[in-house]
């Protein structure tokens, strides 16, 4: 059971492991076995509520396909166990992220005080762009 927060789980049954062989440096031990795991989970078939399945499959991310399954590839430890847990845990990310509700913003208003200050700064630097200004003569 995979509990992402304290309203989501995810049953073991829901998402499926296959064990491949990892990529890149690593000598024998990368030729010779399937450290690396897939993961696949199907966010149509899942048990997650209607409204978190939504905002999975309308999240931004490459992990997600059209037909609307994650995919995650670990194969950043040479021991499956933990490239296991590696891939559960950015499902876990995954999820948090896309489902995370957003706070809406309040809108405020600048004080008084700060108004003044920026009018203020505003004066002062236009004074010092004019006494940059090209000097012209006076007629004599």
């Amino acid at each position: 059971m995979l509990t992402v927060n304290e309203k989501i789980q995810i049953a073991d049954n829901e998402i499926e492991f296959t064990a491949i062989r990892a990529q890149g440096a690593g000598g024998q031990n990368v030729n010779k076995v399937s450290s690396a795991v897939h993961l696949r989970f199907d966010i149509r078939r899942s048990s997650l509520i209607d409204a978190d399945k939504e905002k999975l499959l309308a999240h931004q991310d490459n992990r997600i396909s059209r037909e609307g399954v994650v995919v995650i590839k670990a194969q950043q430890y040479r021991s499956q166990e933990k490239n296991r847990e590696e891939a559960l845990k950015r499902l876990r990310d995954l999820i948090l992220s896309a489902t995370a509700v957003k706070r809406e913003r309040k809108e405020t208003r600048p004080s008084r005080n700060a108004r003044k200050k920026r009018v203020d700064d505003k004066t002062r630097r236009g004074k010092t762009k004019t006494l940059r200004a090209r000097v012209t003569r006076g007629e004599h």
